[in-house]
């Protein structure tokens, strides 16, 4: 069962970075990334529709072998990980905003999040939000229209650029100092946010991390990898070339998945 990939799913192209974490940290694991792009975004969507999307997700890749699957889509998480995990005999690995280690590392004492409405409404979020809240000023922003710009390969042209100007406004007012990217998607903007952020605020997302988590659940079940050739393959359901555009310093395969 070593051999078996990583599977890996997100409502698009946002995904590949958790995937380019992932194999950076375990280079002799054999991936799978599904990248639902017809539904993207999910973050738009009512709860029980991100669920059954995340089943239908799940069902694909377990079919292909996965060992472990990573719900690299943070809406997806919130809204359909706890459902995923006690129904499938299968670990799962989740992404959350990454507050804590703003929140504990701040020293204006105000950050930022930016998050699609799925995450920012769903109770996990309000969970760990509260959990570091206190003596925190948490402003979070609804990233409205930032994915459908990424999916579409804009993700560092003048209307990402317009929407991010008015949405960070109100925190820089604030004073924060530290922005939690809560949206795989939204590291594809990091250049566009490095010229409109002051030096002083700090850009953190969770794919590191994740990386490092999925490491840690493959060594405790004994599915680390041995050495060998590695295969990555990659779906998605809607134009192929964006995928690849986001993939295109590695060499791997893109495929159309009528899905």
């Amino acid at each position: 069962m070593n051999s078996q990939p990583i599977g890996i799913f997100d409502s698009g192209v946002g995904g590949t970075s958790i995937w380019k974490e992932i194999r950076k940290l375990l280079p002799f694991e054999n991936t799978i990334y599904l990248a639902d792009s017809k539904n993207a975004p999910y973050g738009d969507k009512p709860a029980d529709e991100i669920l059954a999307l995340s089943i239908k997700n799940t069902e694909y890749l377990l079919e292909q072998g996965s060992k472990i699957i990573v719900v690299a889509c943070n809406t997806a998480t919130t809204n359909a990980i706890a459902y995923l995990r006690n129904n499938y005999n299968v670990p799962f690995i989740g992404i959350e905003p990454a507050i804590k280690p703003a929140a504990l590392n701040s020293t204006s004492k105000a950050i930022g999040v930016l998050a699609t409405k799925g995450t920012l409404s769903s109770a996990l979020f309000h969970s760990t939000a509260k959990n570091f809240s206190d003596g925190i000023k948490i402003l979070e922003q609804n990233g409205e229209g930032l994915v459908p710009l990424i999916e579409s390969g804009k993700a560092c042209g003048k209307e990402s650029e317009k929407l991010l100007l008015k949405y960070l406004k109100p925190m820089l007012v604030e004073g924060i100092d530290y922005l939690v990217l809560g949206c795989t998607h939204y590291p594809y903007l990091i250049p566009v946010l490095q010229r409109i952020l002051p030096d002083n605020v700090k850009i953190i997302d969770s794919g590191e991390a994740v990386a490092k988590q999925t490491k840690a659940i493959l060594t405790s079940f004994d599915l680390l990898a041995d050495k060998q050739n590695v295969s990555d393959q990659f779906y998605t359901n809607a134009t192929v070339g964006v995928l690849k555009q986001f993939v295109s310093d590695y060499n791997v395969a893109v495929n159309y998945l009528d899905f």
